[in-house]
């Protein structure tokens, strides 16, 4: 993830830790100030009313990782810092033995540096 005067690069890569198959995920991004504008939505993505993003990630084996995407948006204001949570929305009901694992957060600056998480 990026943050550079006002627009935020989110890219991330869906992985199904197991131990069960999903024939499919909808994940939701949200961001800790309003967007402005969303300039890249990929296929299988949409912004619902209430903000954010949701995407589904599509058939993932378990074990395996899925396609990445990658969303660009402007936040409103040119803000200092950024936070972006990241979590599973829906995953068919399928098997979880860590739930903990289904929200990663991460605070980016305004410096164009790549922030991982």
């Amino acid at each position: 993830m990026t943050l550079r005067a006002g627009v935020v690069r989110v890219r991330f890569v869906p992985r199904n830790h197991g131990p069960s198959d999903l024939a499919d995920a909808t994940v939701r991004l949200r961001w800790s100030l309003p967007l402005a504008d969303v300039r890249r939505l990929p296929v299988g993505c949409l912004r619902p009313g209430g903000g954010g993003v949701l995407c589904r990630t599509g058939a993932l084996d378990a074990g395996s990782v899925g396609e990445p995407v990658e969303i660009v948006a402007r936040v409103a204001g040119k803000p200092s810092e950024v936070r972006v949570l990241i979590g599973t929305e829906w995953s068919g009901g399928a098997v979880d033995r860590n739930p903990r694992n289904n929200e990663q957060s991460v605070l980016a600056l305004d410096t164009g540096d790549v922030y991982y998480f």
